[in-house]
């Protein structure tokens, strides 16, 4: 995936875009970008006719969505963010999810050592290998 600030630089558009376009340029279902908008993460003025037209403004926003979800972020916990003006309970919001994503990259570094160990290991059996039993029990 594009970085997100190539996602909305990148072949930046003349004027506002149509849903297709903004879906394409960000590899989403249209379906998404609806979904994003009844949840008031999204909110793109309509034409005339009433089609959605994304301004470089939502084309932010929905990068901001896409980074907040890699980070592990749920949509309700992005809403909430990005309602609330008050700083402290950004703060604190952001320090939880902060702490939780801490543990999770933690849980999946245990898991790579593992992978690694085993993978290094020439035992036929690995469950035998006397290092691979110190990775894998828990420490005393």
């Amino acid at each position: 995936m594009k970085s997100s600030e190539d996602e909305v630089r990148g072949g930046a558009a003349r004027g506002p875009m149509s849903i297709g376009a903004v879906a394409r340029r960000f590899g989403l279902a249209t379906h998404v970008l609806r979904h994003w908008e009844s949840m008031g993460l999204l909110a793109p003025a309509r034409d005339s006719a009433g089609r959605r037209r994304y301004t470089v403004a939502d084309l932010t926003r929905v990068a901001v969505v896409l980074r907040a979800k890699e980070a592990g972020l749920a949509l309700e916990t992005i809403r909430t963010l990005a309602a609330t003006g008050d700083l402290a309970q950004r703060r604190t919001i952001l320090e939880e999810e902060a702490e939780t994503l801490r543990a999770r990259i933690a849980a999946a570094q245990s898991a790579l050592d593992l992978i690694e160990c085993a993978l290094d290991c020439d035992h036929e059996d690995v469950t035998q290998c006397a290092h691979f039993q110190r990775v894998v029990s828990p420490e005393p």
